[in-house]
């Protein structure tokens, strides 16, 4: 490969390629400034022939936009070539045009943009110019409250997890004390409540909350709330007070506080005998409730239809919220009898009573809450006050094992000799 020392010596070498010449772009016409500004007009007026109006400098269509910002900006000093070519008298001008059309649409005249600086006239010199200016009446979109329900018109909520004073606290006083001693002696082991870890909730709990020690007196049957499975709590406090929040709502609660503790219970598990040591025997009462739901498959049977239960609370605070609570079969409900327990534990009625009524649970009661899920609520049954006042009666007396339900003719009948159980 040749070297070479110059660049002479380069450009004196033929050039094959054609690579070292230069050709001159040929320049067309620029456009003068006018031209755009007619072409900017032409656009315009295009537009305000098809639409009925200018563009619009705030639209939301990228087009509108672009040629709105340009016309705003253009129209300020319109040219004689703009002038020229603006048919419909948008720029405002008063000359005539040959040949023009007899018709002619004027444009009102262009609204003031914010990006405008303001006018002498528009700036006010006080506040009192400022509160002059109140007096003209707003559009009705600026003060009107729309998709806003009324403070008088929203319907409060029928139950609220408040505290209350516990009006059985003796039930509870000695279970209390008993368990204090059980931590003073280090007989019972806490643990922190641990954050993004569910707290498994059974009645016979102890817990720490705020300093106190709170019992689970109760978890009624299982229901959805927001879409999830959830229960109703009889929470008791040490110092005498209860409420009644829903699992979920005491697991948030218990997250919260960061001094909350979990007692430990004894034993292994729900079969070990020790697992009930520190469970308070806990009475109750009985109630028939009937629904008062408008759904007609509910409301046509509402006479024989009944829920029986049983709870260790206020019957009326236990039905408070039915119409939020699939097992309430999402409606109010009226209660139709109730029926007091002494020296009985509750669960063990409540079960007694849903064993030996299982002949009239009806088939096929289902509820679909508002999230779209199906609820099977199986504490309803066809039966009659009565029916459930004679039932607990033979417990009372420990006798219930000797009768059946028979459905057919809304009887309690003696069972078959040799068939008792």
């Amino acid at each position: 490969m040749p070297r070479y020392r110059s660049l002479d010596e380069i450009f004196d070498e033929p050039d094959e390629f054609g690579l070292l010449e230069i050709k001159e772009r040929a320049r067309g016409s620029a456009s003068t400034p006018d031209a755009r500004n007619a072409e900017i007009v032409a656009q315009v007026i295009a537009f305000f022939e098809t639409h009925g109006r200018v563009p619009d400098d705030n639209s939301l269509d990228l087009e509108e936009m672009k040629l709105g910002t340009i016309w705003r900006q253009v129209r300020t000093s319109p040219s004689a070539a703009m002038m020229e070519s603006d048919r419909n008298r948008l720029l405002g001008h008063g000359h005539p045009v040959a040949n023009e059309p007899k018709a002619v649409v004027l444009a009102p005249p262009p609204e003031p943009d914010w990006r405008d600086d303001p006018g002498a006239d528009d700036i006010p010199e006080s506040l009192d110019d400022i509160f002059d200016e109140d007096d003209d009446p707003l559009h009705e979109a600026v003060v009107a409250i729309r998709n806003v329900t009324p403070a008088a018109e929203r319907e409060q909520p029928a139950h609220r997890a408040d505290m209350y004073p516990c009006k059985d606290f003796e039930t509870f006083s000695d279970g209390f004390e008993d368990m204090q001693a059980k931590l003073d002696a280090g007989d019972r082991l806490v643990q922190p409540v641990q954050n993004n870890v569910e707290i498994a909730v059974h009645e016979g709990d102890y817990f720490i909350h705020r300093g106190l020690l709170i019992y689970v007196a109760e978890k009624t049957e299982l229901s959805r709330r927001s879409g999830k499975p959830d229960h109703r709590l009889r929470i008791v406090f040490s110092n005498g007070m209860e409420n009644d929040p829903l699992a979920s709502s005491f697991r948030k609660a218990l997250a919260a506080d960061k001094t909350a503790r979990i007692i430990e219970r004894p034993g292994f598990g729900r079969l070990d005998p020790d697992w009930e040591a520190d469970a308070m025997t806990v009475t109750g009462t009985v109630y028939v409730a009937r629904s008062l739901s408008k759904d007609p498959e509910i409301a046509e049977v509402r006479n024989i239809l009944h829920k029986v239960g049983v709870t260790s609370q206020d019957v009326r605070r236990r039905v408070a919220d039915a119409r939020n609570d699939p097992t309430f079969l999402l409606a109010p409900v009226e209660i139709v009898a109730t029926y007091e327990l002494h020296n009985l534990e509750r669960m063990k009625v409540e079960d007694l009573l849903h064993r030996f009524f299982d002949a009239a649970r009806p088939q096929g009661l289902a509820i679909t809450d508002r999230f779209g899920k199906t609820v099977h609520p199986r504490e309803w049954f066809y039966v009659l006050p009565e029916h459930v006042s004679r039932a607990v009666e033979l417990i009372k007396t420990r006798e219930l094992h000797h009768y059946k339900f028979c459905p057919s003719d809304q009887s309690i009948q003696p069972k078959a000799r040799g068939k008792q159980s």
